[in-house]
């Protein structure tokens, strides 16, 4: 059985940082889902182009679902790694997939919008996340959705090794938002150090969302 990616488009006002990105238009936000985040932190984050940074962070004052936020790494051309912590308004989407037992690959903004790739065993699931939109009134749309060889049976690029690993850390806990388990906790299970945990991870992410957006075009590596 093929497992599924869905692409879907989300949008609501109180879906984190959707005032920012509607109040700086030029900046490119998206998830950073292999950030080793502590789960008791209450930090979560992005990557984010701008040309403006002060614009970019104006917006993140005056944004109800954001409590607090930090520059953490700033680079010369125009990216920056944030963390934001999240206030008790904001509407947050990956644990209603995690719930369906699913992962969110990808999350980046769209305008007023969030374009989510969703990796999830069963298309039936999906159900899971319209009745959550419906029962908070976000717009929801399913952009595309196709089965592909994914985490279950060691295709799409990925490694038993990387398998192995993704599917300790989703049982875990470790792609729920809060984080239920630390990056420690993955490596612990897995017997290997937190460097290469941290490895497994990100490659078999990349592995993934290589062969289910770029369809073969480009190498894993």
């Amino acid at each position: 059985m093929s497992d599924i990616k869905a692409v879907v488009r989300a949008e609501h006002p109180e879906i984190v940082l959707s005032q920012t990105v509607a109040h700086d238009r030029e900046s490119a936000v998206r998830s950073v889902s292999e950030a080793g985040t502590d789960p008791t932190s209450g930090k979560f984050f992005y990557h984010v182009e701008s040309p403006d940074f002060s614009r970019f962070e104006d917006g993140l004052r005056g944004d109800s679902t954001v409590g607090g936020f930090e520059r953490v790494i700033e680079t010369a051309t125009g990216e920056a790694i944030y963390s934001f912590e999240y206030t008790d308004e904001a509407t947050v989407l990956s644990p209603v997939v995690s719930a369906a037992n699913g992962v969110v690959l990808d999350m980046e903004n769209d305008g007023h919008a969030w374009i989510l790739t969703v990796w999830i065993r069963e298309r039936t699931d999906l159900v899971h996340l319209w009745e959550y939109a419906r029962e908070n009134g976000i717009d929801i749309e399913l952009l595309r959705v196709n089965e592909y060889a994914g985490l279950g049976d060691g295709d799409a690029g990925v490694t038993d090794s990387q398998r192995n690993a993704l599917l300790v850390a989703l049982k875990a806990g470790y792609f729920d938002e809060p984080r239920n388990a630390t990056l420690g906790d993955v490596a612990a299970e897995l017997g290997i150090s937190q460097p290469a945990a941290s490895g497994l991870l990100r490659r078999g992410i990349r592995r993934l969302v290589v062969s289910s957006l770029a369809d073969g075009r480009e190498t894993p590596e």
